[in-house]
């Protein structure tokens, strides 16, 4: 199965350029803002959209016909190819699309080129084809090599600076064979502990969403008060707080979820194809849902829900994919509970062998890190899913054998 990964690329601009890219993008949002304005928003196809206002687009904002359209033999436009997929998106969600906001412009490859040759692309404005060399790293330049990319988007950033974010097709690594298994424990202590004892803490983080937290609720008091001018303002900084809490900054000023899940997947896709293991993970699905079921603390109930475990998930799952790693997924119920050494549970339903971090079983005498057995647990079960013919993995409770995993497992890719 063919995969799709965005590189995203930064453009040396001139100045001369850069007003021309500026112009291309301030005519792309009008026209997307113009289109779901004045279209019926039950209209989600980009043929219906493009039916009804594909001469005023070009009429109005200057969009030549290439920008104006896809390579499709139905020779959609891209303005409504784009708003199509947020009408679509904004369905799922039950709310309306919201006015698009100025910076970028999609491109498919009529409008679009890359030249390893001299590794530049060249993109379509409203004055003319121009051709920009890439500033890129070796990263960018091996998944680059050898693609023939066909679709891309620019962006401007904040800092004024420009970057292409080009999708590249490419064959994911056959899966290796194997019969190790890399257990992957998440949580909000150590935000991922594995089997082999590798762990990334998260105090430091919950320390800056805390911050980040009362800096947010004491600027959102400001912003229904005061004057007018000092509303607008505190509504400008929230929206630039929010940007900051995704990004990574500096050490000392802001660790981001992206990236710091970035960095955490890269070292387990690493760790398992160094050992050439697979990765078992707990599927975490509605996990939320269930756990503010429970009563908690409003600080306890926003610390749960504010780190991106699905997004991790996924960063490891896609990053697998490209290495040749297996993942499987596992239920977490009981893995926090059984001993991984006896595979025993605490015979009284309302009571664990775990305490917060530590973990002491009372049947055959392991005492450790909690998490590290969590992690133990779900290698296991991994396992037994990876190599189903294997042993049945089993767990004593109250004087009889139940499975430790009665719950559809699955295997991912």
């Amino acid at each position: 199965m063919t995969q799709v990964l965005t590189v995203p690329c930064k453009l040396k601009v001139s100045q001369s350029q850069a007003a021309k890219l500026d112009a291309t993008m301030d005519a792309f949002v009008q026209a997307l803002n113009w289109v779901n304005q004045n279209t019926p928003e039950k209209v989600v196809n980009a043929v219906k959209l493009q039916s009804l206002c594909y001469y005023q687009i070009r009429a109005r904002f200057g969009l030549s016909s290439n920008l104006a359209r896809t390579t499709s033999r139905l020779r959609d436009q891209q303005v409504c190819r784009r708003l199509a997929g947020a009408r679509k998106v904004a369905r799922q969600k039950n709310r309306p699309v919201k006015a698009f906001k100025r910076g970028f412009v999609t491109y498919d490859a009529r409008i679009f080129s890359f030249r390893k040759k001299d590794w530049s692309v060249s993109l379509t404005t409203v004055e003319g084809r121009e051709r920009f060399e890439l500033a890129i790293g070796r990263y960018q330049r091996e998944r680059l090599a050898g693609s023939n990319p066909k679709s891309a988007t620019l962006v401007k950033r904040k800092d004024g600076s420009y970057s292409i974010q080009i999708c590249v097709e490419a064959e994911p690594s056959p899966p290796q064979r194997t019969g190790r298994v890399l257990g992957v424990d998440l949580g909000r202590t150590d935000i991922a502990h594995t089997s082999e004892g590798d762990n990334w803490n998260g105090q430091q983080l919950n320390r800056v969403r805390d911050h980040y937290s009362k800096l947010r609720a004491v600027l959102q008091r400001k912003a229904s008060k005061g004057t007018r001018s000092s509303r607008r303002r505190c509504r400008e900084l929230l929206q630039r707080l929010s940007g900051k809490e995704r990004r990574f900054q500096s050490r000392q000023r802001c660790v981001a979820k992206t990236w710091v899940n970035h960095r955490i997947s890269k070292a387990i896709v690493s760790r398992a194809k160094a050992t050439n293991s697979a990765i078992a993970l707990e599927d975490l699905t509605g996990i939320r849902e269930r756990v503010n079921q429970q009563p908690r603390s409003k600080a306890e109930r926003r610390r749960t829900n504010n780190w991106a475990f699905y997004q991790l998930r996924m960063f490891v799952v896609y990053k697998a994919a490209i290495a040749g790693v297996p993942v499987v997924l596992v239920p977490p119920a009981y893995t926090s509970q059984t001993c991984h050494r006896c595979l025993h549970i605490h015979p009284d339903p309302t009571q664990s062998y775990r305490s917060g971090k530590k973990f002491k079983c009372g049947h055959c005498g392991w005492e450790g890190d909690a998490d590290l057995n969590g992690a133990n647990v779900i290698a296991l079960l991994g396992a037994a899913v990876n190599q189903p013919r294997g042993s049945w993995l089993a767990c004593q409770l109250q004087g009889y054998r139940k499975p430790a995993l009665y719950c559809e497992a699955v295997r991912v890719g």
